[in-house]
């Protein structure tokens, strides 16, 4: 695991989609397509933005999928993955193809096997992700399934996950969170080529210090990067203000 940190969100997002845009361009030369997953969330604002103007990507080669997505929450919600992903990053590329998560789809098991049987034919070269407040990876809140080898399930959100929802201004009560999503599960991330790990702000930090100087543990979920030998975490200072010698 490498570890970046930038003095800001900006800073930290230009680098982090520079790696990004560097590993779409290796795999289409190396195998004529690139396979990516996007995340979505606050943490991500800055690297997808970057990210739509790196230069020189055939995104016609392009084939995405989705992290993580909300169970009954239309695509007209503000805090819609699918909508938030549309708007900020795909209508943004001409993409051979998007795989959403649909989690209007019933019963949600439904799509979850549809979503693993696509994926399953597109071994994923670069993943983009972030760590929760809680130290969630995707919508695997702890203690999270490490042993799991069904690429996207159910998942039930821990009341920390939906304060911090509420807290990043997607939902205008507490009550308003869903309880559930679909998320990718933490075997199927692990199977990325490359993981982009992008995580902004003061409120991430012991999150961070947990997951990158902590035991691996599914109390920590995103703690099982350190096991993934091409995992590069990008912090701006204050999400690594509780590290400590390992981040330079």
């Amino acid at each position: 695991m490498k570890v970046v940190v930038s003095e800001t969100p900006e800073e930290m997002g230009v680098a982090a989609a520079s790696q990004a845009a560097n590993a779409i361009r290796a795999a289409i030369a190396a195998r004529g397509q690139a396979n990516i997953v996007v995340a979505t969330g606050a943490s991500q604002f800055t690297v997808l933005g970057n990210l739509i103007k790196e230069p020189d990507i055939d995104w016609s080669k392009v084939i995405g999928f989705h992290l993580d997505e909300y169970i009954g929450l239309p695509i007209t919600h503000p805090a819609s993955f699918r909508g938030y992903l549309k708007a900020r990053f795909v209508d943004h590329v001409p993409m051979a193809a998007f795989n959403y998560i649909d989690g209007e789809v019933q019963p949600p098991q439904q799509e979850c096997q549809r979503l693993g049987e696509l994926i399953a034919k597109h071994p994923i070269d670069v993943s983009l992700v972030g760590i929760g407040e809680n130290g969630h990876l995707a919508f695997n809140d702890p203690p999270a399934d490490f042993d799991t080898e069904t690429p996207y399930l159910v998942v039930n959100l821990d009341d920390a996950c939906r304060r911090q929802q509420l807290g990043e201004g997607w939902f205008p009560t507490f009550d308003d969170v869903p309880k559930q999503a679909i998320s990718m599960s933490i075997r199927q991330i692990l199977r990325s080529r490359e993981i982009i790990c992008s995580v902004p702000d003061t409120r991430k930090a012991q999150a961070v210090a947990g997951s990158l100087e902590g035991p691996v543990t599914p109390d920590v979920p995103a703690s099982i990067l350190q096991r993934h030998e091409h995992t590069t975490v990008y912090l701006d200072r204050a999400a690594a203000s509780l590290l400590g010698e390992r981040s330079d």
